[in-house]
């Protein structure tokens, strides 16, 4: 198999080893969640989580240790970095120093580059351990650029009736898009709509839904707005009924999450090889 990023991929671990660095805005070691367009990366202090089941997927990296990873076909295992694919119940332990999380709505690109595959948990990605020496040298990092390294370069073109309608869904999560309207849109019967997406996104239609409100909640959170006020602003039902799907989705309450004090930036422009 050839891998026609292999060039850029080179590239960048050669920037890492020569401190040829990219910044951003965030100040160093401070605890961050990055929010752009299907996708959000957490940099900070490990989390203590519980079981949960994401509604997109997950790289997870130890950036000073290994950690613990508990799913049902690769049992409890101590790895350094996994992909865990959307609505896989899964537990990630880590007891000491930095993790790395960055939440996905397409893996392919990641996928490809891990090195020990099972049907929905993926370890050991090939570059690693350039991942950490960028992650301890670098005092900003760059997610964006983050992200492209993990992808090795560009990821694959979907369907781009499948894009328009994730576009769709991510400009206003609170509007009860219907997949039935999508599909008439698109052209498409609602059946066939639904396989494309889940084919595509590898997640449900459903699920990604609540992703997208759940990135609106962080971003309306930043902007100084209560829990309550931005979880009903984003389209869930009842504070309750996002406090449940926040817990099932991260294995942590949001008030949990929030009050460790996270910087939230949110960046307009998408990665420069993402096509949603």
């Amino acid at each position: 198999m050839s891998f026609p990023f292999l060039g850029l991929t080179s590239a960048i671990i050669a920037s890492v080893d020569n401190g040829a660095l990219p910044e951003t805005c965030c100040p160093a070691g401070e605890a961050t969640l990055w929010l752009w367009p299907g996708h959000a990366l957490y940099l900070g202090p490990s989390l203590r989580l519980d079981t949960h089941s994401g509604s997109v997927h997950c790289f997870a990296l130890g950036v000073d240790a290994p950690f613990g990873l508990r799913a049902g076909e690769t049992g409890e295992r101590r790895v350094r970095s996994a992909l865990v694919t959307a609505r896989t119940p899964h537990r990630i332990v880590a007891e000491r120093g930095r993790m790395l999380f960055c939440y996905l709505d397409r893996a392919d690109g990641v996928r490809s580059r891990m090195t020990e595959h099972h049907s929905s948990i993926h370890c050991g990605h090939r570059d690693e351990s350039s991942l950490i020496r960028y992650l301890d040298r670098t005092p900003v990092p760059d997610p964006l650029w983050l992200l492209d390294f993990l992808r090795g370069g560009a990821a694959g073109r979907i369907d781009e009736r499948i894009v328009a309608a994730m576009r769709a869904i991510r400009a206003d999560p609170a509007a009860e898009l219907s997949a039935a309207r999508l599909a008439a849109e698109a052209n498409l019967s609602t059946s066939r709509f639904l396989h494309l997406f889940s084919a595509s996104t590898e997640t449900s239609f459903r699920r990604y839904r609540l992703w997208a409100r759940m990135l609106r909640v962080a971003e309306s959170v930043r902007e100084g707005h209560s829990l309550t006020r931005a979880s009903t602003d984003a389209g869930f039902a009842s504070p309750g009924h996002f406090s449940d799907t926040f817990h099932a989705m991260f294995g942590l309450t949001a008030t949990a999450f929030f009050a460790a004090g996270a910087r939230i930036v949110p960046l307009d422009r998408p990665a420069a090889s993402s096509c949603s």
